[in-house]
């Protein structure tokens, strides 16, 4: 068994710097979690404080049920690849691969079972001669994983490892990495800023922001049932579309202009029911905005100001007269929408959500206005 448990873990640098805050979270054996978020989240400095890279400032963490905090990390059996890859030059990719298990004394057969066995996983069997200078950036990445796989850890941890690799070499190099995973069934620990490659690959999601946990769940969970608004936003290509208004005093609908009136549910007026009046922020993803004939039957209409084709796929930036901000609509290309056109849509109501306008927080039934501590 592998697990990784981490208790209220925090890193203070100085000058106070708080880069992550009582960060909670239990990694099971075989699972494969992604930190994601923005540039500073904290999400790689978690990550070298799980290697023993960075000093843990309070909490504590544990590899198997043993606290490690003060474990060297050469001890933790842990591997890490880089962004870099961090190949040695010099080294063919055998002598890359077989380096750390020399240095640990393995037996020259297990070495070499490990090495065979790691390049057949990986498709680099023909490879094994080569230097790193004669190989693509995608074999350089597998190189990297192959040093990682021979010896066997209990854990991986991966730092934007296909940050450097163009587009079509990362959606290749992600179902290998999951493929990888699958074959070998190791504990993985992997950190991006690309909320694709979260989504196509954890079994979990850890979603981070200014050094917090936002959300932890599958990535189903994640971007069906965001928990606040940066959850929602971040997640999600195009992201969340979000509208604010008022509740109306009767309850029944989302009052956002005067002439924009958005109905509720008979669902949704009860999670709402105690927010007449108030301010809130509705929430529905472009692929949950549905292109309406009959202007009358529509809640909203607007001027397509910008259109992204993407083959089958419309991304449509409609300005919708008195709303602050521009909505995207994703629909087929097969609805002939051409920039200036004015779009008649309306929300699928059963996929929409709502948050509260001051704490950015999801409203849930049962849930009442909190007063804020001036």
């Amino acid at each position: 068994m592998s697990n990784v448990q981490l208790k209220n873990i925090n890193k203070i640098y100085d000058g106070n710097v708080h880069a992550v805050h009582d960060f909670n979270l239990d990694i099971a054996d075989k699972e494969f979690i992604v930190f994601v978020g923005p540039s500073g989240c904290g999400k790689s400095t978690t990550l070298r404080m799980i290697a023993g890279l960075e000093e843990i400032t309070t909490g504590e963490l544990y590899i198997d049920g043993v606290l490690v905090n003060n474990v060297a990390p050469k001890d933790r059996n842990i591997a890490m690849v880089f962004q870099s890859y961090a190949l040695y030059p010099q080294m063919t990719v055998e002598q890359n691969m077989s380096y750390s298990l020399k240095l640990h004394k393995v037996p020259k057969e297990e070495i070499k079972r490990r090495v065979e066995e790691a390049a057949r996983v990986l498709g680099l069997t023909d490879l094994l001669k080569r230097k790193p200078k004669a190989l693509s950036g995608g074999q350089r990445q597998r190189v990297a994983l192959g040093r990682a796989i021979v010896r066997n850890p209990k854990v991986f941890l991966m730092d934007e490892p296909l940050s450097n690799l163009d587009a079509k070499l990362r959606v290749q190099m992600r179902s290998e990495i999951s493929r990888i995973h699958n074959d070998v069934g190791a504990t993985t620990i992997y950190v991006t800023h690309d909320q694709v490659e979260a989504m196509t690959m954890a079994s979990r999601i850890v979603v981070m922001s200014a050094g917090y946990v936002q959300q932890i769940g599958t990535p189903t969970e994640i971007y069906e049932n965001p928990d606040n608004m940066f959850v929602a936003g971040f997640i999600g290509t195009p992201p969340m579309n979000f509208i604010h208004g008022v509740v109306t005093d009767d309850g029944k609908g989302l009052r956002v202009t005067e002439e924009v009136c958005i109905p509720l549910s008979d669902e949704h007026q009860k999670i709402l029911a105690p927010w007449k009046g108030m301010k809130v922020v509705y929430g529905i993803r472009p692929e949950h905005l549905m292109k309406v004939d009959d202007p009358k039957k529509a809640v909203f209409s607007g001027e397509v100001t910008i259109l992204e084709l993407l083959g089958d796929v419309l991304h449509c930036y409609i300005k919708v007269n008195g709303c602050a901000n521009t909505l995207i609509m994703k629909t087929s290309a097969l609805n002939r929408i051409r920039k200036g056109d004015i779009v008649a849509f309306s929300p699928n109501d059963d996929f929409a959500c709502f948050f509260d306008e001051e704490s950015t927080n999801r409203i849930r039934l049962g849930d009442v206005k909190q007063e804020t501590e001036k």
